[in-house]
């Protein structure tokens, strides 16, 4: 068998494997996760430093959901820190039968819903503050492993801290502190420190 046959069938093989391994959870439908994250201001903390990145905590962060899309990366400047967004749910948003009538969908560091029909505005400002797209900075290799396992549907369980980031090469990254806000600088920045997905 020729090299270049080798290396694409076990690169097939692989893709295949990967996309077992990451597929979808089916959930019977009803609220899952029915509370919304909760956190805790922290009027003052000394920033920490972090796989060569200044960490400032702004918050305790608590949070048990639904994931509704998960995207990993690896080439842009954020990766080596953040290897992997995860859009949640809870809520109306934790429940199958309402996640049948939207799609949600992520790309660039963002993560966006819509729906096959007209809603109105009250249930348009329900579901946006049932959803966030988050960045998760993983506190150790036990926590990223179980970052990158986590798959579509599960319920996740994570504890830590909301963070603004500093780099090394000079950028900077806030996060956001209200459920509320969409657009950029809505995402949280979470350091996970527990990370429990079923």
């Amino acid at each position: 068998m020729r090299p270049v046959t080798v290396a694409l069938t076990a690169l097939c093989l692989y893709g295949a494997v990967d996309g077992w391994l990451s597929r979808e959870v089916s959930q019977a439908p009803g609220i899952l996760a029915p509370e919304a994250p909760r956190q805790a201001l922290i009027a003052s903390a000394p920033s920490f430093a972090h796989d060569n990145h200044s960490l400032t905590p702004r918050a305790h962060f608590d949070l048990t959901a639904r994931i509704l899309a998960a995207e990993r990366y690896h080439l842009d400047k954020y990766a080596s820190l953040m290897p992997r967004d995860i859009a949640f749910g809870w809520g109306s948003l934790s429940d199958t039968a309402k996640l049948e009538t939207i799609r949600v969908s992520q790309s660039g560091r963002f993560a966006f819903w819509r729906s096959g029909e007209r809603l109105p505005d009250e249930e348009v400002k329900v579901i946006s503050s049932s959803f966030s797209n988050m960045h998760l900075i993983p506190a150790n290799d036990s926590v990223r492993n179980a970052i990158l396992r986590a798959r579509v549907g599960q319920i996740v369980m994570l504890s830590g801290r909301l963070v603004d980031v500093k780099s090394p090469e000079g950028w900077s990254l806030p996060t956001s502190l209200t459920r509320d806000d969409t657009g950029p600088g809505a995402c949280e920045v979470v350091f996970v420190e527990t990370f429990v997905a079923r």
